[in-house]
Parts: C-alpha cells; structure tokens; sequence
C-alpha cells in the first residue's frame, strides 16, 4: 500500500472515471490531511486482524495526486514475477518508481519483472489489476474493456503469464463503459460479488455466469446503485483469527459499500469470508477508487532466511 504524499482530484482521469467528483467544501490541504488519515486507519484495521501490510510512503516531487491506487500500476505474482503496466494519464506514470520494487525486493525474491509501459506509444492501456480481475488458481483473467483496458495488451499479459481471458462491456446506467473491472466485480476463492446487469450483451453475461459457476464461485450480484457507492471495490485477503494461530478470510471494503449491502447480501458474503470495512470517504469522493484500488496483493515469495 501505498501512503499518499499529494492525495487530490485528478483532472486527468475525471474523464473516463465517472466515480470522481471533485467538490469544494475542503481545502486542498485538507483533502490531503484527511486521505492520510483514512489510509492509516484502514492499515490500522488490517494489521490488528492479523493481515500483513508493506507500507511504501509516497514522495512529494512529482505530485502524484492518485498514489494511494497502486494496484493500477504494478501486480505481483506467485512465481517471483513482477508486471508494471500502461496508464492511460500521463500524470499516473510517475507512479511507476523501482524504489518501490527495490523496497520490496529486500523481503521477497523477484526473478523477473515485466514492462509493459511500451504500449502506451500506441495509446493502449492495461492498468494493472483495476483493468482485471485475476482468478489466479483457475488462471482465469476477466476484464471488461474500456478506453483503460485495451484487448491486445490484455492478450499479451495473457500470454505472458498464461491465464484464459474472459473480455466483456460493462456499462453503467448511462451506458457509458465502466472504466475498471474492480469497480464493478470482486473475486473471492468462492465466490464473486458482481454486477450482473452491467453486462448488457446477454451471450457476455452468459459466459461470464457460467465461468464463475464451474470454478465453483457463488455468484452475489449487485445492482448499479450499489457499484457507485463502491460495493464491487472489495478484496479478499488472510489474515489471523483472534486466537492468532489459524487464519482467517477477511474481505475487505469501504464503510460507504458496506453500508450499501443488503442483509441477505452480507449474510452470502460471510458464508465465505468476515468482513472488515474502513471510512475512506475522502478518497473515494475525490480519488473514484476505494478499498481494492488502495491494495495491491503480493504474492512474491518471501526470501529464504540463513
């Protein structure tokens, strides 16, 4: 995770983010103040349940207002790869620092790091695990395309890494395409929170239904209202139980998605995993990202200890 240094309303990806908004009521500094506010009580809440956290703190030059988001930019994986990505604002590309990589590689092994930045001279975009939903023990790669999610670039991080690709549209109530995936669907080992109805063409929506079903995933299904007060943005992870011996499944959301779920949705959600949730108005407001944006998972394998 990464803690903000210059948090702000970014103009450059208000245009294909429909969940920001920039509003006036708080100063600049004081949107900053508070976004650092909310991602330290949201490592706070993880790290008392037991989930381990790498903190990398932001730096002040260059202004990057949309740091706190770094799963947009780099994805980890089990096999000690590394995978940088192509973002479609240009301010977003600051993001990308190998002090992050060289941080990480004092505790994990990294045997090799892929750069797939090249495609932004062609004005083609992934972004990193917001652009995709990674079933990573059925190698399944869902994604629905948008002007940040390019098809063939999607293809070549499939070919790179060996998943199966499901491509659909997604689109909001406006029928304009949502602009990532994670905003719209969650993947948990058993189950997938997702907006069906978003998935218009109904031979998309089939394949996707029917992908989950036969990895054995229980499909809770959101509605729209539900995915604009982030209720999609969630991320499972493991942490311990309170005996501190076994672990536990934790999905992880914002207070504003919790609160938008029904009883009989968050009873579904707990036959699989407890929830944790964190206030991050702030950053949800102004950033149009929440809880899974903020986490980028490691899967990198630790170092072996002499």
């Amino acid at each position: 995770m990464l803690r903000p240094a210059n948090f702000g309303f970014n103009e450059q990806t208000a245009t294909s983010n429909a969940f920001q908004s920039q509003s006036y009521e708080l100063s600049k500094r004081e949107i900053r103040a508070k976004a650092v506010d909310e991602f330290d009580a949201l490592v706070a809440k993880l790290r008392v349940n037991g989930v381990q956290v790498t903190v990398v703190q932001d730096t002040d030059d260059p202004v990057k207002p949309d740091a706190v988001f770094p799963n947009n930019w780099i994805s980890f994986h089990r096999n000690g790869t590394i995978l940088t990505y192509p973002m479609a604002a240009p301010i977003r590309r600051l993001e990308r620092r190998q002090e992050v990589i060289d941080e990480l590689a004092k505790e994990f092994e990294i045997n090799a790091v892929f750069n797939l930045e090249k495609f932004e001279d062609e004005n083609k975009f992934l972004e990193g695990t917001g652009s995709m939903l990674l079933d990573r023990v059925n190698k399944i790669c869902y994604a629905c395309l948008s002007p940040r999610t390019d098809e063939s670039v999607l293809d070549h991080f499939c070919k790179i890494n060996g998943y199966k690709k499901i491509a659909f549209q997604s689109l909001d109530q406006n029928n304009k395409q949502i602009y990532h995936t994670n905003v719209m669907m969650a993947l948990g080992e058993t189950f997938a929170v997702i907006c069906l109805e978003s998935i218009k063409d109904i031979n998309e929506r089939t394949l996707v239904e029917h992908q989950l079903r036969i990895t054995k995933k229980e499909i809770i299904d959101i509605t729209f209202d539900q995915v604009l007060k982030f209720a999609g943005n969630m991320l499972q992870v493991e942490g311990k139980s309170n005996s501190g011996i076994e672990s536990q499944s934790y999905l992880v959301m914002s207070k504003q998605a919790f609160n938008s779920l029904s009883e009989g949705q968050i009873n579904q959600i707990k036959r699989h995993s407890e929830i944790l949730f964190s206030g991050i108005e702030v950053i949800e407001k102004h950033g149009g990202g929440s809880v899974r944006c903020m986490m980028a998972e490691i899967f990198l394998p630790y170092k072996k200890r002499n």
